[in-house]
């Protein structure tokens, strides 16, 4: 039989103290407020965690798309075979950490830009017209209007040539990690000295973007700028146009939501597909500008035209789409699933406001 004194022992083991309940409370309202900020700012979250794993995932494909446009090669196995003999399997992920987060920082600014041009959007053509594209976009049994696609599209481009800032310094120093050792072993492109080629090879984000400066001045960065407006303008716009009206036509058909399953995740592959067949030319022209630039040390790099007509062009197409398909396939599941699920997510407004939060 337990003595008076281990009962009692016992009993106080039991009664939380005051500090131990003071952690709880406050472990209990950082969860609230987490959970609250999670809600507001669901849209980038969703997107900055979809974003890393579909680029990752999809990253090698990219890699052999880049050598492809700015190199020649016979087919997409000899690039890839080439790849593999000369630099291994690090050489289909070389250079990897830049995009990682520089995508997915461009993803998830994009991504909220997107969002407040789309409803800004649809609040002016709703005054002006008296329809508001957005209802009309999620209403079932209807079809893509004017309204509509001039909203998505308009809002895609607004997000397309805002993010440009950002993403071209790093999509330069992807582009030379890419393609560093081809540079240092060939002799395409405008570039006579030697030194210069091969000064990139094996560099990660920061030296190369030293180098770069170093060669071409601060401006060196942003090589190419102008290519890359011209197709993330023009591209995201069609990406968005696509993306929600065959989410919109996909969702009529099984008259389901336009967020089910299978409207979004093929609604995701066609907008990257159709998206890239449209400005892959412009992309091609950007990676082979972009190459010369690096190449050329101070001088100035020869400019390639923009030519839609010719096959040249369109090397590295057929990977390309498929890249962007299989990245947008799993970026557009992942971001749909991750907003429904922090959607779902309740939060105690009262017990916030109770404690002035």
């Amino acid at each position: 039989m337990p003595e008076r004194g281990d009962e009692s022992t016992e009993l106080n083991k039991s009664i939380a103290t005051p500090k131990e309940l003071t952690d709880v409370s406050r472990a209990v309202l950082r969860s609230e407020q987490a959970k609250r900020w999670t809600k507001r700012y669901r849209t980038e979250v969703a997107a900055s965690s979809s974003s890393l794993l579909s680029t990752f995932a999809a990253y090698p494909l990219d890699s052999v798309k880049t050598r492809l446009q700015a190199y020649n090669f016979k087919s997409f196995p000899d690039c890839v075979r080439h790849t593999y003999q000369t630099e291994g399997f690090y050489g289909f992920y070389r250079g990897v950490w830049s995009p990682l987060a520089s995508i997915t920082l461009v993803r998830t600014v994009s991504f909220s830009i997107y969002q407040r041009s789309k409803y800004a959007l649809d609040d002016w053509i709703y005054q002006a017209t008296g329809s508001s594209p957005l209802v009309i976009a999620n209403t079932r049994d209807a079809t893509p209007t004017l309204s509509t696609i001039a909203c998505f599209g308009l809002a895609g481009a607004t997000a397309g040539a805002a993010i440009t800032a950002i993403a071209c310094p790093f999509e330069l120093t992807k582009l030379s990690a890419q393609i560093s050792v081809l540079m240092a072993d060939r002799k395409d492109g405008s570039g006579k000295d030697d030194s210069v080629r091969k000064s990139y090879q094996n560099l990660g984000t920061f030296r190369t973007a030293q180098k770069l400066v170093h060669h071409r001045g601060y401006m060196g960065l942003y090589s190419g700028f102008h290519l890359h407006l011209l197709r993330d303008t023009i591209g995201t716009g069609i990406y968005f146009i696509t993306y929600e009206s065959a989410k919109q036509l996909l969702a009529n058909a099984r008259g389901n939501s336009p967020t089910t399953p299978l409207a979004v995740v093929t609604a995701g592959g066609l907008c990257g597909l159709v998206s890239w067949a449209c400005i892959f030319p412009i992309d091609t022209a950007k990676s082979i500008y972009q190459r010369n630039c690096l190449i050329s040390g101070k001088d100035t790099a020869s400019r390639p035209k923009i030519q839609f007509l010719n096959p040249r062009m369109y090397r590295g197409l057929g990977v390309s789409m498929s890249r962007s398909c299989v990245v947008n396939a799993i970026f557009f599941s992942a971001f749909e699933f991750s907003k429904k699920r922090i959607n779902g997510l309740t939060v105690d407004e009262e017990l916030l406001s109770e404690h002035g939060l």
